[in-house]
């Protein structure tokens, strides 16, 4: 099932000098989280751990990129953050970390006691204007089904002056079908049938409730929009080198797993 599209009036994405983060973008580090996404059913606190830790780096990163300082003292709103497995990682950074998540079995499937979660839809938040240093959404928005409405939100609840990062699982890549593998290519719900016949059970991420088809112009044509000020857009698990894909039509859409738009709101 596709999600709705982000508005049409475009401008062209104003890319900025390297970010510092691309030191970390190395071909190990690739490897590194990619083979790990074999632990996400099995040992998700294993999968998410680093990733929580990757997510730190890359946030602390961009935020000193736009600040010239560390995220000490800072206010950072997780977009669907579950359980809380990322708390450890900005607490250990110095900023105050808040979590929003809708479904209330998330929050507690890892027995994880998060004092700043919140309940509540990323489609809605429920925050006044301008309360966040930091807004970060990380494998959230193909879980939702209006993800832009949920990207306008992480704009509308973060500072001037502060940092947005919104990242996300392409549809046509190797890993949009999620537990259903690679049988998503046939269809989304040709794949959930195939995984139900073979496990006995639905799958976690239900085509079309909980699991939608986003793709990588989906996340440009929203930078090109957007109010928030755009300056960079990036395949998560690719290094350096190979980040030249995301300009590619067609191809991006096969090869680009996880896009990150990374703005700031002026």
């Amino acid at each position: 099932m596709p999600t709705a599209s982000p508005p049409t009036t475009e401008r062209p994405v104003q890319r900025r000098d390297q970010p510092r983060f691309a030191r970390r973008a190395s071909l190990r580090r690739s490897l590194r989280l990619l083979t790990s996404f074999r632990f996400e059913q099995s040992d998700p606190a294993r999968f998410y751990g680093g990733i929580a830790t990757d997510s730190a780096d890359l946030i602390g990163d961009f935020y000193a990129d736009i600040t010239g300082t560390d995220l000490t003292g800072t206010v950072v709103l997780d977009v669907g953050g579950g359980p809380g497995y990322f708390a450890d990682e900005f607490t250990t950074a110095g900023a105050r970390y808040v979590s929003v998540e809708p479904d209330p079995s998330e929050m507690h499937a890892a027995g994880l006691r998060v004092s700043g979660s919140v309940r509540g839809s990323g489609m809605a938040l429920p925050f006044r204007d301008n309360a966040f240093d930091v807004c970060f959404s990380s494998n959230v928005a193909e879980h939702v089904p209006h993800p832009w409405v949920m990207a306008e939100e992480m704009v509308r609840v973060t500072k001037p002056g502060g940092l947005i990062v919104f990242s996300y699982t392409v549809w046509h890549g190797p890993f949009g079908g999620h537990e259903t593998g690679l049988w998503h290519y046939l269809g989304g719900e040709y794949a959930a049938r195939r995984y139900r016949r073979k496990h006995g059970h639905e799958p976690k991420n239900r085509f079309g409730r909980s699991l939608f088809a986003v793709t990588a112009a989906d996340g440009l044509r929203w930078a090109a929009t957007t109010s928030a000020d755009v300056r960079t857009v990036f395949p998560r698990y690719h290094p350096r080198w190979a980040w030249w894909l995301v300009r590619v039509p067609v191809i991006r859409e096969l090869l680009v797993s996880n896009l990150v738009v990374v703005a700031t709101k002026g």
